[in-house]
């Protein structure tokens, strides 16, 4: 017997987030509760990975994120709005995050980043920068109002070293991120 959802209940609510109780049965035939999170009004997130060619360098950006109750590094993401695929979500939040535009290389099938906690799915897509046309264009990023986004190009080679650095001085390093450089050095 497979586990089965029998009801899910809605607790609390805001205008992103939504408190769940879940009720469900498990594969011995247990009954069982879960709580979790689920966003409101959303498609699930795209997580973009944007190398820079020929300098192969990737672009991360550094942000305070209210629920870690500091500043993280991560790579570029956002939510994937109304009408939109994950390839476009990612162009357009590269864009505005970093102000770098690229060329949409591969996207992955949606996964679950934290399926204890919600079922919120990611959709990586892996991106190509231009690096020669921003030798001479200065990127120009235009962030929403509540976004304050440091940006930074980091080469390959110096990834695990600058992210051990911004360990150091205190800033939160984004689960994604590290299980990227550990596969890159694997």
């Amino acid at each position: 017997m497979a586990a089965v959802i029998d009801k899910v209940n809605h607790v609390a609510g805001g205008k992103f987030l939504q408190m769940e109780l879940i009720e469900f049965t498990d594969a011995r035939g247990i009954k069982r509760t879960w709580e979790c999170v689920s966003r409101t009004n959303s498609r699930g997130a795209a997580l973009i990975i944007p190398r820079i060619v020929p300098d192969d360098a990737f672009i991360l950006v550094r942000q305070f994120r209210p629920p870690a109750g500091k500043t993280v590094l991560e790579f570029p993401a956002g939510l994937i709005d109304d009408g939109e695929d994950a390839a476009t979500a990612a162009l357009r939040e590269l864009s505005e995050e970093t102000g770098y535009d690229g060329r949409v290389v591969k996207v992955l099938p949606p996964g679950n980043s934290s399926p204890g906690m919600s079922g919120e799915t990611v959709t990586l897509v892996a991106m190509e920068i231009d690096g020669n046309y921003y030798k001479d264009h200065a990127p120009a990023a235009h962030p929403e109002e509540n976004e304050s986004i440091e940006v930074f190009t980091v080469p390959r080679k110096e990834l695990h070293s600058f992210i051990e650095e911004q360990r150091r001085q205190g800033v939160g390093i984004d689960a994604k991120l590290q299980t990227f450089v550990l596969a890159l050095e694997y």
